[in-house]
């Protein structure tokens, strides 16, 4: 019998879909949105050409057509949803790019009319530390006060080597600071890292988590790296042709990972999900559920779960 605190299921870590169920009492789903916004990594202000793995929805690929206003796009993917899920609640999630990268009064024009909308009950937020001006602090800090707003930061790694070679432009101190600041005003924090960056190691990977555990964080997000057609990761994978990890190892290491992370950090993504069409390796990646289910049997078959070993 599984005796994991947080999980009603055969889950061994801690779901999303469990916190927003114990916190809301119901079904609540995220509706991906693309607002247009632009990345201060490609336009010069930090750096240029964008992270190496970024594609050209600049991660946004299940997001709205940005060509579409934020409110059609909202329609039209919850509708699609609520076909699955007929009574659940919602949350508007900016996804695709720097989502915090403009100025202030923009900011509100573009978040205050999704809050407006029937049965939003929050916002996720996904953006880089390095563009949150205090203003936009401030905003966020009383924007927390009237809905559930979580923001998304993009860490990836703590290997300042490998942070270079991805074209990160940003320091982990920077990351840290803000992890600091938005925890002083009580919003929660997301952090985003990816597994198989090139030329890292396991240890690399762990350590990265070893990093995050220890910060005031709510959740984070764990991917598979993935060489996707027309990025500049695709043209140094042709090139050097880097490892890429297999199934059985990305398995081993998230596992490792979940043992490693404090039990109430809530695990929002446990691997990628890219568009077929466009994916270069690993062609394994396609398969969610598959990887979903692999991961849950490997934690009976080791009797593990979230935080088993977070004093190693």
């Amino acid at each position: 019998m599984n005796k994991f605190k947080y999980s009603n299921t055969n889950k061994r870590y801690h779901t999303l879909d469990y916190f927003y169920k114990k916190k809301f009492g119901e079904k609540v789903f995220k509706v991906s949105l693309n607002a247009g916004f632009s990345c201060p990594n490609i336009d010069g202000t930090v750096g240029y050409g964008g992270c190496i793995y970024c594609s050209k929805l600049g991660s946004g690929e299940f997001a709205g057509n940005k060509n579409d206003s934020l409110e059609k796009q909202f329609i039209d993917i919850k509708d699609k949803m609520l076909k699955k899920w007929p009574h659940a609640k919602y949350i508007g999630y900016f996804q695709a790019r720097t989502n915090t990268y403009a100025p202030v009064e923009k900011l509100k024009s573009i978040y205050e009319p999704i809050l407006r909308i029937e049965n939003v009950v929050g916002l996720n937020i996904a953006t880089r530390p390095d563009s949150i001006s205090e203003e936009c602090l401030s905003y966020l800090e009383e924007l927390n006060k009237r809905t559930y707003l979580t923001i998304e930061l993009g860490l990836q790694t703590t290997n300042p080597k490998t942070s270079k070679i991805i074209n990160r432009c940003h320091s982990l101190n920077c990351f840290d600071n803000m992890v600091k600041k938005l925890r002083d005003r009580n919003i929660n924090v997301i952090v985003h890292i990816i597994n198989g960056l090139p030329y890292e190691s396991k240890k690399d990977m762990l350590n990265t988590i070893k990093h995050i555990n220890k910060l005031d964080i709510q959740g984070i997000k764990i991917h598979m790296l993935s060489v996707i057609k027309n990025t500049k990761l695709e043209k140094i994978y042709n090139k050097e042709k880097f490892h890429i990890l297999s199934k059985e190892e990305y398995i081993d290491i998230v596992i490792n990972q979940l043992e490693l992370l404090r039990p109430e950090i809530v695990i929002h993504r446990i691997t990628g999900d890219p568009k077929i069409e466009e994916l270069i390796e690993p062609n394994w990646l396609v398969k969610k559920f598959c990887i979903l289910n692999d991961i849950d049997k490997e934690m009976v078959k080791r009797n593990t779960y979230q935080g088993a070993k977070i004093n190693e």
